[in-house]
C-alpha cells in the first residue's frame, strides 16, 4: 500500500508541475519546442529601446559582472563545483515609458529546442532556476534602475558538462495573455544576449 501511495504521489507532483509549467510564461522554452517566446506572444510592448535596457549577470558573492566587451556574458565554473548567478533586468532613469509589470526570462541551448528534455538548459548542466517571470521591483545596491528584477541562479557542471553557448531570452510585460490566445492582453518587449558557459577541469 505505502509503495503504491508514494507512486501516486510522485505522479500527482508531475502532474501538478506540468500543469504549472505550462502556465508558467517561459514554458514554452521549456516543455514546447519553439525557438523564442515570439512565437506565442507579440513584440508590442514601448521598451523597444535596447540602450535604455539593463541585462547584466552577476557573481552573487563578488557581485562581479560576467558581462564582456560585445554585451555577451562568459561564466567560467570549475567541474563539480557550485556557482550562483544573479539575473539582473531593468531600465534606465529617465525612461519615457511606465516601467514594465514583470520581466520574463530564460536561458536555453539552442541545441536542446527539439529534444523531448523537459530541461532546454545546456547538457550536462545542473541548473535549479533556467527561467523566471518576476513582478518588478526589486532592489540591488549600485543598480538604480526601474522594473528591476533580481533572482538568484544555482549551476554546477557534472562530469558530462562541456563548454556551452546559451540564448538569455528576456522579455518586459505588461498585462495578462488571453487563455488560449498569448498574443492577444499582454504587450512584452523581447530581447536576447549570448551567454557562453566555459568548464574549467
Amino acid at each position: 500500500m505505502k509503495t503504491k501511495m508514494a507512486a501516486f504521489s510522485v505522479v500527482f507532483l508531475l502532474f501538478v508541475f506540468t500543469q504549472q509549467a505550462l502556465l508558467y510564461p517561459p514554458a514554452v522554452g521549456i516543455l514546447g519546442k519553439s525557438k523564442d517566446c515570439l512565437v506565442c506572444h507579440a513584440n508590442n510592448g514601448p521598451w523597444k529601446d535596447d540602450n535604455r535596457l539593463m541585462i547584466d549577470i552577476l557573481d552573487k558573492v563578488t557581485k562581479k559582472s560576467f558581462k564582456q566587451s560585445d554585451g555577451s556574458f562568459k561564466i567560467d565554473v570549475k567541474r563539480g563545483e557550485i556557482l550562483t548567478v544573479l539575473t539582473v533586468i531593468g531600465r534606465k532613469g529617465g525612461d519615457q515609458v511606465a516601467a514594465p509589470l514583470k520581466n520574463a526570462w530564460i536561458y536555453l541551448d539552442p541545441k536542446t529546442i527539439k529534444s523531448s528534455s523537459l530541461s532546454k538548459f545546456a547538457p550536462g548542466w545542473d541548473v535549479n532556476l533556467p527561467m523566471a517571470c518576476r513582478v518588478v521591483g526589486d532592489k540591488l545596491p549600485g543598480y538604480n534602475y526601474t522594473g528591476l528584477t533580481v533572482l538568484p541562479m544555482s549551476i554546477r557542471p557534472t562530469d558530462a558538462a562541456q563548454d556551452a553557448d546559451l540564448v538569455l531570452q528576456v522579455m518586459l510585460t505588461k498585462g495578462e495573455s488571453v487563455k488560449a490566445k498569448p498574443k492577444e492582453g499582454m504587450i512584452g518587449s523581447y530581447f536576447e544576449r549570448k551567454v557562453k558557459l566555459t568548464v574549467i577541469d
